[in-house]
């Protein structure tokens, strides 16, 4: 229905250009501006290979060619692989610049004629660097059709294919401008819910919200590394050096913290008890693949490298199951998980095949990857808020039902008495008064028309007594056919109307006790609270007034005798006062 809400023209020209400024936020790391054509061709490099060598051999076409502005994967190789990039005419001989994405975490040098440069994501010496890709700026010096030469140096881990472009300057900039808006907002989003996660753990006592920190926050630092975020724009500098240790461990405990909060968010020991044990064993197992890449010990290090993959493909299948099962059996919560967690293990999925060599034309999957951590941490945020609303509902409900007696719905004696206590501590000195109900005859109604008549009875009087009575007033049920109800604000006459109102609409009700022509009805007696009062004492004043009414006839109000003779003096003091001004 609210899309057919009209939306005056000035709000929806608004929303339009916020739509496009966003479409433009979102579609700007992966539009591809009008880059040099290239050609390109590699080998790997030999023991006595030289600049001169390789660039004879390439003009010979003795060199593997390959488009450059496709994802390429060059093999793993002890040695490295030499790259050639030549540029095509037509010739821009404009300040140019050769970029490398997505950046790999080897060193790339390249080897001119003036001598040779090293870029790296970790390397803080060179005057340019690119933001989420690595970049070299193309000497003025150097002609525009000259091969550019780059030695790949050799990745200890598998190599992620790359592409390369060669834009003029001002391309370049506008290009990382957006790359450097886009990333920096799907950072924050992702901090600002670790952050957000952390407070309401803090304050809520709930591990499931440190979890779900957790694993935001190692999902960060691992776009951060892969993305080179951290070495620039962050420039920490500490890291250097340090990105193939702490990748794969942010990769281990990610899926570790993911597991544990998966379980408690999803509720598995509810919705799925079986595969509770084997997410325990892969968190536990992912924390000692952790422990073993951080050992220093080169065995331990090679054994966590190769269980790596493996155990994050089986980890993320079996979240997959688990949630999927979990959500299929009432688990709302496993629906926020799925809906934030299957968009990521898709991208996953798809970088894997495309490090395998799959789908070169995608090469904005390493962009989306980092906007998709920052879709999941939104959603599950959400899930997370869902989850607190519902347990704070559920914990209202069991609160009502226990502050509530079950039959006639009033406060039972425990909660009345509380909150009477309190209401009787706080709050200046001001007329309160109590009264205690007391059913006339209830024991012959149950007599003689059994219990279910009886409850039926008692409904009918609280209903009758609630709706005579102001919500501020407490009443409950004290005990068996007996009521009690603070008056909070109210003198001793408007106490009696109170209470004599109360009982003609008991006996207005009636309620037949027996076959004889008797109504059900209610005796009721007033005490008023007086300064040192106890609610204990109050209660008792007022059940001895009540007492009181009962042998005076029943169905009838009495006030307590302390009440009466003080009001009594008071009055005879105010008559003693009254004459002496009127004789003055």
């Amino acid at each position: 229905m609210e899309r057919l809400i009209a939306i005056p023209a000035p709000r929806r020209h608004w929303r339009l250009r916020l739509g496009f400024v966003l479409g433009l936020l979102w579609l700007g790391p992966g539009v591809t501006f009008a880059a040099a054509p290239l050609n390109g061709a590699w080998r790997e490099i030999h023991a006595q290979d030289t600049a001169q060598i390789v660039l004879d051999e390439y003009r010979a076409g003795l060199l593997k060619s390959f488009d450059p502005s496709l994802l390429q994967r060059f093999p793993r190789s002890t040695a490295g692989s030499w790259i050639v990039i030549a540029p095509q005419p037509p010739w821009d001989n404009s300040e140019r610049v050769l970029t490398i994405y997505p950046p790999p975490l080897s060193t790339v040098t390249v080897l001119t004629q003036g001598g040779t440069q090293s870029l790296a994501m970790d390397d803080f010496s060179a005057p340019a660097h690119g933001h989420g890709r690595l970049a070299w700026r193309v000497p003025a010096t150097m002609a525009a059709s000259a091969p550019i030469l780059l030695r790949f140096q050799p990745s200890p881990t598998l190599s992620a294919p790359v592409r390369f472009q060669l834009q003029p300057w001002d391309e370049y900039l506008q290009q990382d401008a957006q790359w450097l808006v886009f990333a920096s907002a799907c950072f924050a989003v992702m901090l600002a819910m670790v952050l957000m996660a952390l407070c309401f753990a803090q304050m809520l006592r709930d591990v499931t919200y440190a979890w779900y920190a957790g694993y935001v926050l190692c999902y960060t630092l691992i776009q951060g590394i892969q993305t080179g975020f951290v070495f620039h724009p962050l420039e920490w500098g500490w890291l250097s050096g340090m990105a193939l240790m702490i990748g794969p461990a942010a990769v281990a405990l990610s899926v570790a913290f993911a597991s544990l909060f998966m379980m408690r968010f999803c509720e598995l020991q509810r919705y799925a008890p079986l595969l509770r044990v084997p997410i325990m064993a892969l968190a536990v197992g992912m924390i000692q693949l952790v422990l073993m890449r951080c050992s220093q010990i080169e065995l331990l290090v090679d054994v966590a490298q190769i269980l790596l993959n493996p155990l994050l493909m089986i980890g993320a299948t079996l979240l997959l199951i688990a949630a999927s099962v979990a959500a299929a059996r009432g688990s709302r919560q496993a629906w926020f998980f799925l809906a934030g967690w299957t968009p990521l293990l898709l991208l996953t999925a798809l970088t894997s095949a495309q490090t395998n060599g799959a789908l070169p034309q995608l090469d904005w999957l390493n962009d989306a990857s980092l906007a998709g951590g920052a879709f999941e941490a939104i959603v599950l945020s959400l899930g997370l808020a869902d989850r607190a609303l519902r347990l704070r509902h559920d914990r209202d409900n069991v609160q009502v039902l226990a502050d509530h007696d079950a039959l006639t719905n009033t406060l039972n004696r425990r909660a009345w008495t509380e909150r009477a206590s309190a209401l009787l501590a706080n709050g200046p000195s001001r007329p309160i008064a109590l009264l205690f109900l007391d059913l006339d005859h209830f024991k012959l109604l149950n007599d003689h028309q059994g219990h279910n008549t009886g409850d039926r009875a008692l409904i009918a009087v609280a209903r009758a007594l609630a709706t005579e009575l102001r919500p501020t007033d407490l009443l409950g049920r004290y005990g068996g056919e007996e009521f009690v109800a603070l008056l909070d604000g109210t003198m001793p006459q408007q106490a009696m109307h109170v209470a004599t109102r109360l009982c003609r609409r008991v006996h207005r009700l009636e309620i037949p006790v027996s076959d004889e022509p008797l109504l059900l009805s209610i005796s009721i007696g007033i005490a008023i609270h007086e300064e040192g009062d106890d609610l204990e004492a109050l209660v008792e004043r007022a059940d001895q007034a009540m007492y009181d009414a009962k042998l005076n006839g029943r169905n009838r109000v009495c006030m307590h005798a302390d009440t009466v003779s003080s009001n009594t003096s008071r009055n005879q003091r105010l008559h003693v006062v009254e004459k002496r001004e009127h004789d003055s």
